[in-house]
């Protein structure tokens, strides 16, 4: 009887805590989504190691980087610190290169984009 009542504690706390995880993995998910178009859509090159990539080969490369990394993601700051604005290879960081404006650190540009997404969704209008 005791091992019953373990049994469906555990079920209880584990169901809670995946309710819970998996409402903060879609508001990530969204995010991170949401900066991958941005890079996509911005009309600035993209600068990785060395090489200039355009808006949607950057995009299409963020991409493939958050779907082999996502595992070792739990937030849009994390997707941006450890997938999204530097080489994992080089370590080099990215720099988005917009007309008219100096080079901005990838990780700048993106944690403004985050900045002004959410909040966006704070303030609909």
């Amino acid at each position: 009887m005791m091992r019953a009542w373990i049994a469906v504690l555990v079920l209880l706390f584990c169901g809670g805590v995946t309710a819970s995880g998996a409402a903060s993995d879609k508001v990530a998910d969204a995010e991170i989504n949401y900066l991958i178009q941005a890079v996509g859509n911005s009309g600035c090159t993209f600068l990785r190691n060395g090489t200039e990539h355009s808006p949607k080969d950057a995009e299409n490369h963020m991409r493939l980087k958050y779907k082999n990394g996502k595992r070792w993601i739990d937030s849009a700051e994390q997707f941006i610190e450890r997938l999204a604005t530097k080489s994992s290879w080089t370590g080099t960081p990215y720099y988005l290169l917009c007309k008219g404006k100096e080079p901005q650190l990838s990780s700048i540009w993106m944690t403004d984009q985050l900045a002004a997404y959410r909040a966006s969704k704070n303030n609909p209008l």
